[in-house]
């Protein structure tokens, strides 16, 4: 579970960041699999190059032998010694009295597909009888005579230039046949350019610097792109999250896609339809406020008329209830539609403000504070006033005593107030927050719109309250306030 935590915080949150991260990736992987491809094929290539090369190789050896068999014995020292003092040539040629014994390489993939093409070749032409000893020494390791003399050792005239490409130094193909008893023909020979390397190739510098350069240059015109066509989104979700507070919006300009002038659209006929609402709401409870005080007084006049007192009481009871509810309503819609301008609100001040008068001089009084807050918040001042006083007025109520623990980072702003009342049942924790639903007796005043108007204000605030029983017995309300909008 920690482990997806930590790997939720790597991936970017905004879509210009998760755009680029899929983009590199996927660049990352296309750039991979073509690269893998490729060096696959070049070296699949130069693999058979490689082995026409050793075979032409072990023709021309070939042909070295089949011309110093047909030389007279006495003859083949001088033409050795005519080869020696030419120069110019990538091969060595000697007669030993036998094989020389040498350092030979580690097998590989070329190196072991070289041996069997020239070992095949020369087993053709020269048949299965002479023994046939194929191998790569390195040019420090390498032996030229009987004596064991090595390369270094001899004139640089022609052995060393022969046998050497430096700095690159490749490996020597030692080929030794044997002519007659006693009698070894002895060729060291370097493989043609560009086949003087037997080692498997990585993915040239030039290619990693081509996939790097074409990935930045692709993420740049991709982020450009993406940071444009992002635009209209941030000025609608900014329009968006104003609205939401009651922030008077002016329509959304349409920009960008297609797709986000529709969203764009979209939006300004929803923000047209639900302040249409609110406004014909606003007059309703307005109108009804009115009407009904009006034939509530009346009737209430007529009441006291009445010569039963018995049915003037249960008149007067019905007139009561009925009052009660309208002006609930009224305060229902007047407490959650509050008209405030967005500003930084204060939160010490405000809970200064509400605290204060429950304050004794002896410092026991029925509400404590812990925490305050660390900044201001953009808020409405009244609005979160009357929602935290509803808290704080809820739990001395129902818990006579009302702990405050405040917890602020830049996250979200939370409140906790703790009482120490009886708690609420957990299946009874959302109903709380209806209108006119209470859990103590009739006794208590109040219309039970306290929590419900809480909520509704943290709601404008993009924010949330919710209840849990205490272990030690209580309830606490918290009230959470972000202060980060994703």
């Amino acid at each position: 579970m920690a482990t997806e935590k930590g790997w939720r915080r790597l991936v970017p949150h905004s879509l210009l960041g998760r755009m680029l991260l899929l983009t590199l990736l996927v660049v990352l992987l296309a750039q991979g699999l073509s690269s893998v491809i490729w060096l696959s094929q070049l070296r699949a290539t130069q693999m058979e190059g490689l082995v026409t090369s050793a075979r032409s190789l072990a023709h021309s050896m070939a042909a070295s032998v089949s011309y110093f068999r047909s030389l007279p014995v006495a003859y083949r020292p001088l033409v050795l010694d005519q080869l020696r003092s030419m120069g110019g040539t990538r091969f060595v040629v000697t007669l030993n009295d036998k094989p020389l014994e040498m350092d030979v390489l580690g097998p590989t993939p070329r190196k072991t597909a070289v041996l069997n093409a020239v070992d095949d070749v020369l087993r053709q032409h020269l048949g299965s009888e002479p023994n046939i000893s194929v191998s790569f020494v390195r040019p420090e390791d390498l032996r030229i005579f009987n004596g064991g003399i090595k390369l270094d050792e001899l004139p640089r005239s022609w052995a060393h230039y022969a046998l050497s490409l430096e700095p690159i130094n490749p490996p020597v193909l030692v080929t030794q046949i044997e002519l007659a008893p006693g009698e070894w023909l002895y060729i060291a020979s370097l493989l043609p350019e560009p086949y003087t390397t037997l080692e498997e190739q990585d993915l040239p510098a030039q290619q990693v610097w081509f996939i790097v350069l074409t990935s930045s240059f692709l993420l740049l015109f991709i982020g450009l792109l993406v940071h444009w066509q992002s635009r209209p989104l941030k000025r609608l979700a900014r329009a968006a999250r104003e609205m939401s507070l009651g922030t008077v919006v002016e329509p959304v300009v349409e920009g960008g896609g297609s797709e986000v002038v529709e969203v764009s659209r979209a939006f300004n006929a929803m923000r047209e339809r639900i302040s249409r609402y609110l406004s014909e709401r606003s007059q309703l409870f307005s109108a009804i406020s009115h009407d009904l005080r009006t034939p509530i007084t009346r009737l209430r006049l007529r009441v006291e008329l009445l010569d039963d007192e018995a049915v003037q009481a249960k008149f007067s009871r019905d007139l009561d209830e009925l009052e009660l509810l309208v002006k609930g309503a009224l305060q229902c819609v007047k407490d959650t539609d509050i008209h405030e301008n967005i500003e930084p609100v204060d939160l010490n001040q405000v809970l200064h403000c509400l605290v204060e008068p429950y304050l004794s001089p002896a410092g026991n009084g029925r509400v404590t504070q812990q925490g305050k807050a660390a900044a201001f918040y953009p808020g409405k001042p009244l609005a979160l006033k009357r929602c935290i006083g509803n808290l704080i007025d809820n739990a001395l109520k129902y818990g006579q005593k009302a702990h405050l623990h405040v917890d602020d980072d830049a996250e979200a702003f939370v409140l906790h107030v703790d009482d120490e009342g009886p708690g609420v049942p957990e299946q009874r924790q959302e109903q709380v927050f209806e209108p006119h639903f209470r859990l103590a007796g009739k006794q208590q005043q109040g219309y039970g719109l306290g929590l419900g108007i809480a909520r509704n204000i943290a709601h404008s605030h993009g924010g949330e309250v919710s209840l849990q029983n205490l272990r030690e017995g209580g309830l606490r309300v918290t009230l959470r306030l972000p202060r980060t909008h994703d």
